[in-house]
């Protein structure tokens, strides 16, 4: 695809997903890899629903502002992640309602926020880790994003949302609704008895279809 035809399908994404809620406001920030392996990303304080393609942020993998308004500050965990999966070309950072709420539930195991409680959670993005709670903008997200980022396609950022990436933007858009379906299956099933995936049942997805989501 062309540089151009990448913008308008992140400015699409971006519509499509303010329009259906997982973004409100300002909240949030898209980033894809472009052919030249540079980056585009979402300006700083802008709405999802209006994006302008001539518009969004270039910036290369050391942070530089190259092209476009000025980039969200928190593109650089999106470079931190890129850095640790090679075969990322897109990342979402979200502020949906059942992950962020999720966020916020004290308790959650770290290691893996959500139980395993559909096939497709597990196929998309496996495990969901959570890093500690530090302020939107902290440098230090980052490094605790790339701590992780090169045995997890996605995390939740405690008390925040969730960083999630996919081999393009669209599959990036794709697990970030099964994640956010996942985290609203988890609070509906809160007062019932959970029947989750056995560990062999996991184990089973994870070798049939690592790689390929």
């Amino acid at each position: 695809m062309t540089e151009f035809s990448l913008r308008l399908e992140m400015v699409n994404i971006a519509k499509s997903m303010f329009e259906r809620g997982y973004s409100s406001g300002g909240a949030g920030n898209l980033s894809l890899r472009l052919p030249d392996g540079d980056l585009l990303a979402t300006p700083t304080n802008s709405s999802f629903g209006d994006l302008d393609p001539d518009r969004l942020s270039k910036v290369d993998m050391d942070g530089k502002h190259l092209d476009g308004d000025t980039p969200s500050k928190e593109v650089l965990m999106h470079i931190a992640m890129y850095k640790e999966r090679p075969e990322a070309g897109g990342i979402v950072h979200l502020h949906s309602p059942y992950l962020t709420a999720l966020s916020c539930v004290d308790g959650v195991d770290p290691a893996n926020c959500l139980p395993p409680i559909t096939p497709y959670y597990v196929m998309r993005v496996g495990k969901l880790p959570l890093i500690p709670y530090l302020r939107p903008g902290d440098p230090r997200i980052a490094e605790e994003v790339g701590k992780l980022s090169a045995e997890h396609s996605a995390v939740l950022l405690a008390n925040h949302g969730p960083v999630i990436s996919g081999k393009d933007l669209r599959a990036a858009m794709f697990n970030a609704e099964e994640l956010e379906e996942t985290a609203r299956l988890y609070f509906i099933l809160q007062n019932s008895k959970l029947r989750t995936l056995t560990p062999e049942q996991v184990d089973e997805l994870e070798q049939v279809f690592k790689g390929k989501m």
